[in-house]
């Protein structure tokens, strides 16, 4: 079965645990559930006080509380969608980049071959800087020794790529003539990969308040230890099963809506995934060089590994 329809499987994606927030909020649950378990048996021990409550505020309080985590859920998810645009965007500029620079850029194996690949290394830049991790693996791959070296002592490695990319342009229109127009169509497709990184850094670097997600975890928190008070009335000693039924959902609600907020960290709940469409970059890029007559025979190009189609 392939990853897609595996992914579209009912039974498949009902069992699976592979982006799943269950393992997570299990334990949480089940402090809830047993909290319950303690509640039923004071109030059903005929010894012991009625710790039963009426139950109509809970029924209140709990939609309010539903409709908080949705808000918040919505806006983590939006964070996420805005992520992946962004780097739909980087996709498609650095691929326009490509083709700018083989359709109007100069005439020579050796300068198609440093600019394609500082293209390809652009990608790789950015991931390290939103996710704060090295790329030097895949980038000593593409660079040459003197560009690699620059780009990892710089302190904003895209921005080390980027200026050698426009130190490439400028090299093509000194030394080969290219032409006004192609220099500034180039240039205006480097200039854009900044602006989608921008965009990506203002996410990372500004998550939803702090305040806002305190207050909400804590009307959750409060909710769910008060619940079993009202459920004794009705559910008797079923009040420990329907507390689990309702903290779960609750407790992976409130979870997502943390995780979707940090849509490039790697530790989060389905985060994009950046190594692939870094590698489909790379791999669509050098594929442009590698299919162009007269271009270096004797560089390799490196294959990375056959990856799903991306919609960008």
């Amino acid at each position: 079965m392939s990853r897609v329809r595996k992914e579209l499987d009912f039974w498949a994606v009902l069992f699976g645990f592979r982006g799943s927030a269950l393992p997570q909020v299990l334990p949480h649950a089940l402090f809830f559930t047993l909290f319950a378990v303690l509640v039923t048996a004071v109030h059903l021990n005929e010894a012991l006080p009625d710790l039963g409550v009426e139950v109509t505020p809970f029924e209140l309080a709990g939609g309010v509380l539903s409709l908080l985590l949705v808000l918040r859920t919505n806006a983590g998810y939006d964070r996420w969608w805005e992520g992946r645009r962004l780097w739909g965007g980087i996709t498609n500029q650095c691929r326009n980049l490509a083709v700018a620079a083989l359709s109007y850029g100069a005439d020579d194996p050796t300068w198609r071959d440093r600019i394609l690949r500082l293209t390809a290394a652009f990608p790789y830049a950015a991931r390290s800087v939103l996710r704060g991790e090295s790329s030097e693996p895949e980038l000593s791959k593409l660079l040459e020794p003197a560009d690699l070296a620059r780009v990892l002592k710089a302190d904003h490695a895209p921005t080390a790529v980027a200026l050698l990319i426009g130190e490439s342009v400028r090299e093509g229109r000194e030394r080969f003539g290219v032409d006004g127009f192609a220099l500034l169509r180039i240039d205006q497709e480097r200039a854009t990969l900044i602006d989608h990184l921008g965009g990506c850094e203002r996410i990372m670097k500004t998550p939803l308040p702090r305040a806002y997600r305190i207050e909400i975890r804590r009307f959750l928190v409060f909710f769910l230890v008060s619940l079993p008070f009202a459920l004794v009335l009705r559910t008797r000693w079923l009040a420990p099963a329907v507390t689990f039924l309702v903290a779960t959902p609750m407790l992976a609600i409130d979870l997502i809506g943390t995780e979707l907020q940090s849509p490039f960290a790697r530790d989060s709940l389905n985060h994009l995934p950046l190594d692939d469409i870094c590698a489909m970059i790379e791999r669509n890029v050098l594929a442009m060089l590698h299919g162009i007559p007269g271009e270096r025979p004797e560089r390799e190009i490196a294959q990375p590994p056959s990856l799903p189609s991306e919609t960008t």
